[in-house]
């Protein structure tokens, strides 16, 4: 069965907890998402988020290995089930993810990298006085489609450093939005198979950084209401040859599951 709600409704509810005006061609911001901020925070918004997108990551893996997950479902409070959208390949799919636009409006309709042109979420954010921060390995689509813009950039050889990084830049408590992505599970689910043990393992690893994260943000963040998120971008399948891909109009490919957390302020925690 294909998830009801489209990933485009995703940017309009992130610019909602920051409390600005989402991407100007952003769907409807994403009613499940906004009503947790909603009943957490109620009526405040956040200072900071934390996006960590792990590539490639299908909703059937979790629902096949959820106590690989644990190190997420432990620290996040909402699950929210998304439909990707066509082709379900990585550009196309985090093109949507935070322009909130379908692809023929954003303009990657294929596995191409150019720079988006139409305005982001990033974009939303910079106008509004935001600092913007994009993690990311070289090459990979998350470090081309959105350069340009007045943020800053960390592009590394390895997803250790990209990790690296990003623990930095969040003991640090300079920016107000961060994006981290890994390729490692994309990577070993297309050469040995979704299922495979070396792209299962990647999948930890995927797992572990994020717990590593979120204990970071609560140690150094304690200052702000904080959203975290576990995101991928699309799902995958096993092809022939005991291999991996994505990019078709199937559930596999198609159906994803994110998973979010908000930390209130110290201050508010103990009001």
């Amino acid at each position: 069965m294909r998830n009801l709600d489209c990933l485009s409704t995703l940017a309009g509810a992130l610019s909602y907890a920051m409390g600005v005006e989402a991407p100007k061609q952003a769907e409807s911001a994403n009613e499940k998402l906004c009503r947790y901020l909603d009943e957490v925070l109620v009526g405040q918004k956040v200072t900071r988020i934390f996006m960590y997108n792990p590539d490639a990551i299908a909703q059937w893996i979790y629902n096949k290995y959820p106590h690989m997950f644990e190190e997420v479902t432990l620290r996040t409070d909402l699950e929210v089930p998304f439909q990707t959208v066509m082709p379900s390949v990585t550009p196309v799919c985090f093109g949507t993810m935070y322009t909130g636009a379908q692809p023929e409006i954003h303009g990657i309709k294929g596995y191409v990298k150019p720079v988006i042109r139409i305005d982001t979420l990033f974009d939303a954010l910079i106008r509004n006085g935001k600092k913007v921060a994009l993690v990311s390995t070289a090459g990979d689509s998350m470090s081309k489609i959105f350069l340009e813009r007045d943020m800053d950039y960390y592009i590394y050889d390895t997803v250790e450093e990209v990790n690296a990084k990003a623990c930095q830049l969040i003991m640090k408590d300079q920016h107000d939005f961060i994006a981290v992505y890994n390729a490692n599970y994309d990577t070993y689910m297309h050469k040995y198979g979704p299922e495979s043990c070396e792209a299962l393992g990647e999948l930890r690893s995927n797992v572990r950084a994020f717990g590593m994260f979120s204990e970071l943000i609560k140690a150094h963040w304690m200052k702000h209401n904080t959203l975290m998120g576990f995101a991928m971008d699309h799902g995958c399948h096993e092809i022939d040859g005991n291999c991996g891909s994505h990019g078709l109009d199937m559930d596999e490919d198609m159906n994803i599951v994110h998973f979010y957390k908000i930390l209130k302020a110290e201050n508010d925690c103990h009001a």
